[in-house]
Order: C-alpha cells, then structure tokens, then sequence
C-alpha cells in the first residue's frame, strides 16, 4: 500500500508542488500564500471574526483537501496575530494522499515568513496514518484534526459544528469524485449557523449544488489571472434530531469552569491535560502518594498495536489513538521517558501470520512492514526464528514520566494521599467525599480510577473488572544489551531501561493480590524462551532462580467489549425504564428524555491498551464537554460511549 498511500509529487522548475495523480497544482503559482489570504481568508471574513471572539470561545474550520497545509498555517498565523490570547482555533481537514514528511517540509520551505509555524507542526508530523488524526498545537491553543482518506468516506463520520468552510482541493475537472452532490450536503450537514464557505472555483454545477444544499452562494471576483469565483453562507444550520439521543452530548449546567479528576493514572492525567488546555481548572484527586501508582506505573509500556485486518471499532480507535500518543511523546526526553525504536510483532502460528499478510496489505509500510525471520533478527539485534511485523514507530513509554508529563499544565492542581470515597451532587457541583470529610467539589466531575470507577458512579452499573498482572524486571546482561528494539510474541520484551529489561506480563483471572509471584515470573521467562530461545538463555544464566527476580504487579481495567468507557453516563435502571420499548423494537427512537447524570463522566476500561487509547480518550472526552469536533468518527465514539452498555441490557431483555 506505500506506494498509494501517500501524495505522489513531481516538483516544477520553481520546486513547486505538482499532483502526479491528478496532474495538477497544489497552489497558485503566481503566489500560493497571497491566494490563500484572498480566497479562503478574506471571503470568509477571517480577519473581522477572529477579532470578535470572545475569551473561551473556539472558532472551527473544515476543509476539504489539506493538501501541503498552506491554508492551515495561513489560517493559525492570522489567528495568532488577532484573535483574542484566550480564545482557540480547531482546523479539521481531509486528506486521501497525505504527503510524506519529507515532501511536506519541501513544500513549506517556500514560505519563510510561515516558518515558525511549519516548524511545529512538522516536528509532529508523524504517525499520520488512515482514520482521525489529531495534533495540539501552540500549547492546545490550536488544535488540527485530519481525516486520512476520501472525502466522502470521512465527512459523514465527523461530528462537527464549522464556522467556516475551505473547500479547497484540485479543480473539479481534475478531481471530478470529489464534488458532488453528497459532499455538499455533509457540508452544509456540518455547518454552524451563519457559517461561511470560500472555494476558487465558480463551476455552474458547484454554484447550483451549493444552493442546493441550503447555502446562499455568489460569485466574487477571482485571484489572479482566475475572472471569478464562489463564496456563500448558509443562515441556519439543519437542525437534526438525535438518531440516537442515548449517544447525544448532554446538557451541561456550568457556572465556573471547574473540573474534578478522580484518578491521576494515564486515563485521569491524559483527561486533566486535555481539560486544562481548554481553560478549565483542574482538581486532580489521587488516593496514593504519587501519580501513576497502580497499573500505569511499570517501568516500560510498550506502544502495542493489535490490529485487525477487519477495521474493527478497536482497531479503528487504535490507529487514532497510536498517532495521538506519537506526537505527544515528541514533548519528553527521549533518553528516560520513550524511545521509538520500533517494535516487531512476531508471527506465532499460522492464523497470526494471516492476519499479518492482510494487515500489511491494506496498511501503509509506514505503519507496518512484513519481515521475514532474518529481517527480524537483524532489525532486533537477536536471534529470532520467526518472521513478523515490524512497526518501525513504535516502541516502548515510562508511563509515570509520560503521566507526569500531562499533570505539568498550571491549570491543574494535583492533590496526592486523598481517596474519593463518595461523591454528592449539590447546587450544580459535585462534592468528593473522603471518610466524610469534603475533598473537593467542582462543576463537572469526571472519574478516571480505573476499576474503582465503577464504585463510585454505582448508579451507572459499569461492567468494569480487572484483570491482575505480572512483569518481571530482568537486569541487563553484556549479550541481551544487543537487542534493539521491543519483541513481541505471546509476551514481550523491551531493551534495557536504566540496566533492566521489562518482561511481560501474566494475565490472571483469579488472584486478587499484589505479591510478586515466582511461578508468574516462571511463565513470563517462559513466554520469552517462545519469543528467543537465545536471548532467554543468556538471561536465565545470569538469574536462574525466578524466587529473586524483581518486578511489579497491577491490575489492568477492562470491558466486556475490550473497548473503554469514555463519556457521560446515566443512572442504569432509570435508563432501563425509559427506554423499555427497545426490548420490543430495537428500531424504536422514544421521545423520553435521557436520564443523565448531570455533569458526571468517566474514562476507564483501557485494559493492556492505555498508552494508546488513554490520551485521545481525555480528548474525546474534553471534545463532549466543550461541544468541540469529535476527535474519532461518531460511530467509534459511540462504541466507547458507557452508554452501551444499559442499551444492550434493554435490547437483550436483561434486568
């Protein structure tokens, strides 16, 4: 797929950009930058309407082909210059062929005077792979979601309200698919009210689509040697009706922008950042002395990528959520806190060897490359007897430095040794009790402590459990300092981490402590004897009694469904009784509003995945509270919603 997946680019005498594809140019060559002020600024009335913004209030703008990011930059440094400091720009844009981070950097070095912001933005410019892709930007202030593939695939999974629309991409001659009636319905779909729309083009059939779709279009005079071209509005957004209300964003009752986080794991610090970029002040409540105490704590986690080649809602969460978590690790040290470098899934059996020839056919060998046993040996710096995937942007995360990391931001005030026992709502706060003694209390509350969660919202009767957990710290030896990155196989290993190798993990179902367990350390030496014969054997030579080893043990918090629970929440058996007509007719939409429980959230359940799916949950869940751009599409959002679950209860006739 390498060879499709990104923009494939000839380069003109002015080192310009040209589209093989669609043999066409990305910019004027007259001046890009210059048409971007006038076509898609100036028409959409920018530069008066960033002026008028209201401290706390967020502009959003759609896109249709993002191309080199042109528009983008234009549209984040005019922002910058005007907009008031407490204001924020959200920029969504869809891309089928993004370019290669190489070209991408060619293609902006045309513009010194956007160097700054080029700047920033390529040092994040990884892992961008199919599916959302979201990156923060200028400290959260500006905040870009890209959707990797077509246009009409994408828009009508996006949950958006844009102020402004860009719709840019190559000419309608060109790229005839793209302009089409369909678009220009989830255009105006996905319209604020009084939004705006610029394009250069003044085609007839796209002037009459447009109106069709409920825009007031006109034509304007064109950029450059172009006579004319098309801008509109439309007044009054479509007002549609939930299809599914149990999956809506809920009402708010806010009067300070106050937030409670219970939990101060990856789940609860990831929340908190995202949050905290967005102007709330952040209590986060932690029961032990110190972040990432419990199962974010290992020393190593590994960026694990358990794909399916069917494109399930898990894996779908994970492509998003692996690029989220890459370019958040561009912020720490890379000597303690990460290091990408790479990660080879072994194929252990017929069936995984499958599914990973199907995975590389369909995904890009930026993502994942097929190797055979002696590309993974060499890639590996061991001895390996099977061939595997590699994904090459991988690696392995100190959890605590990466927790720690998101608990920096001055909007978030960590309270350590203090553990939520009950939580009130009263006067539009809730209040978190410890032993009877007032905690904290703010206006929404969101809690993020893994299987305690489950304790302290009972009402929602979320299915969590937990699932304990072994690693073993080996300490380095002369021979094992030669493997090169994380290997794995029915477990895993990571290379040394200040001269201990992290070696994992055992999945127990039964035991309900958290004493190192010397037959658990056997299994794992065990599942690294199937990983590497050789390498286990220079290990277990050193340190042949497993009763000595160190390590740690945790438990993992999980679902059902695998999937997390990340949103609102409502009192289960009130749910059960609104909506029982669902147990008869699973099509029926009752008017019965929803029993929510009032400003409370949740963001739990990440099980072994937490590293990936963790920080774009505390986005995700910032994203329903501040009425923002879903940064998933609406269908993976919903299967992550706690809501399932007493859905699925009614549907199934359960009590």
């Amino acid at each position: 797929m390498s060879d499709i997946f990104h923009a494939q680019l000839d380069w003109d005498d002015q080192g310009q950009p040209i589209s093989r594809s669609f043999g066409d140019v990305y910019f004027s060559k007259a001046s890009g930058l210059e048409e971007t002020r006038y076509v898609f600024l100036a028409q959409n009335e920018l530069h008066r309407r960033f002026k008028a913004l209201r401290a706390g209030e967020v502009f959003t703008i759609g896109e249709t082909g993002f191309g080199t990011g042109l528009n983008f930059l234009c549209a984040w440094q005019l922002f910058e210059q005007i907009a008031p400091p407490e204001s924020r720009l959200h920029f969504v844009s869809v891309e089928k062929y993004p370019l290669s981070a190489s070209d991408l950097e060619k293609a902006l070095a045309l513009w010194p005077e956007l160097a700054c912001y080029a700047h920033e933005f390529l040092a994040q410019y990884v892992a961008v792979h199919p599916g959302f892709q979201r990156f923060s930007l200028d400290n959260g202030r500006v905040i870009l979601t890209l959707l990797i593939g077509d246009v009409l695939d994408c828009l009508p999974e996006l949950d958006a309200r844009c102020d402004a629309w860009f719709l840019d991409g190559f000419a309608p001659a060109k790229n005839p698919d793209m302009w089409t009636p369909a678009l220009f319905e989830q255009l105006a779909r996905l319209a604020a009210n009084n939004a705006t729309l610029a394009t250069f083009t003044c085609a007839g059939f796209v002037r009459r689509g447009l109106t069709e779709a409920g825009f007031t279009m006109e034509k304007v005079p064109g950029f450059g040697h172009k006579r004319e071209m098309l801008r509109g509005s439309i007044s009054a957004a479509p007002m549609l009706r939930p299809a599914k209300p149990w999956f809506s964003r809920p009402p708010l009752h806010i009067g300070t922008k106050t937030a409670l986080v219970i939990g101060a794991g990856l789940a609860g610090a990831s929340t908190a950042a995202s949050l905290a970029a967005r102007g709330w002040q952040v209590t986060v409540l932690e029961r032990h002395a110190t972040p990432a105490a419990e199962a974010s704590g290992n020393l190593q986690g590994v960026l694990y990528l358990k794909l399916s080649p069917h494109f399930t809602p898990l894996t779908r969460l994970a492509l998003s959520g692996f690029g989220y978590t890459r370019r958040m690790l561009q912020g720490l040290d890379k000597t303690q806190a990460w290091n990408g470098c790479g990660t080879i899934q072994l194929a252990i059996d017929p069936a995984e060897e499958k599914r990973q020839q199907q995975l590389a056919e369909r995904l890009p060998s930026a993502l994942l490359q097929r190797i055979t046993a002696d590309e993974a040996s060499q890639l590996s710096g061991v001895a390996l007897s099977q061939s595997g995937l590699y994904f090459p942007e991988s690696g392995w995360v100190h959890p605590p430095a990466l927790c720690y990391f998101l608990l920096q931001h001055p909007n978030i005030t960590l309270v350590t040794s203090q553990e939520a026992i009950r939580l009130e709502r009263s006067e539009d706060q809730w209040i978190a009790f410890g032993n009877e003694v007032l905690l904290a209390k703010a206006s929404i509350v969101v809690v993020a402590s893994a299987t305690e969660t489950a304790k302290l919202v009972e009402s929602a009767q979320l299915p969590l459990k937990r699932i304990r957990g072994q690693i073993t710290h080996l300490p380095a030896t002369p021979e094992s300092h030669s493997l090169q990155c994380v290997v794995c196989g029915e477990g895993y290993i990571a290379p040394a981490r200040s001269g201990l190798h992290t070696l994992g993990a055992s999945f127990d179902f039964k035991r309900d402590d958290l004493e190192l367990c010397a037959e658990e350390h056997k299994d794992n030496l065990a599942l690294l004897k199937a990983i590497s014969p050789s390498l286990a054997k220079a290990l277990e030579a050193e340190y042949p009694d497993p009763a000595v080893l160190e390590g740690r043990v945790a438990f993992r918090c999980t679902t059902p469904d695998y999937l997390p629970v990340v949103g609102p929440v409502v009192d289960a058996n009130a749910f059960r009784q609104a909506f029982a007509i669902l147990g008869k007719d699973a099509r029926q939409v009752p008017d019965t509003p929803v029993p929510w429980l009032s400003n409370l959230f949740v963001n739990a359940g990440h099980g072994s995945r937490g590293l990936i799916t963790a920080p774009l949950s505390g986005e995700l869940l910032a994203a329903w509270l501040d009425n923002e751009p879903l940064p998933l599409p609406r269908s993976i959002a919903e299967a992550c919603h706690p809501n399932r679950f007493p859905l699925r209860a009614v549907i199934r006739g359960q009590a």
